[in-house]
């Protein structure tokens, strides 16, 4: 396991997203650092990254890391799962 010295801010996961996101091709770390406002140290981006890939959010390939997050999907799902309960509670089994 490995110890990590410094998190990261709220503000500085944000701006990682935001690049992520935004971005028309998969990106390198490089890339990502070159793009960011601020300087970051190399081990909190791996945190943010392992973070955002953790929660589903990116993908790492050997291309780069893309955005994979998508939210309309999760707002389609908590309609189909709010439906489904309270069809559920209409019609016991």
């Amino acid at each position: 396991m490995q110890q990590i010295l410094h998190y990261p801010r709220l503000d500085t996961i944000l701006n990682v997203e935001t690049i992520i996101k935004n971005a028309k091709e998969p990106l390198s770390k490089n890339e990502i650092d070159r793009r960011l406002s601020k300087q970051v140290m190399r081990q909190t981006l791996n945190v943010i990254l392992g973070y955002l890939e953790e929660s589903g959010k990116v993908a790492i390939l050997k291309e780069g890391i893309i955005w994979i997050y998508e939210k309309d999907i999760t707002k389609k799902l908590r309609k189909t799962l709010a439906e489904s309960v309270s069809w559920n509670d209409r019609n016991p089994i």
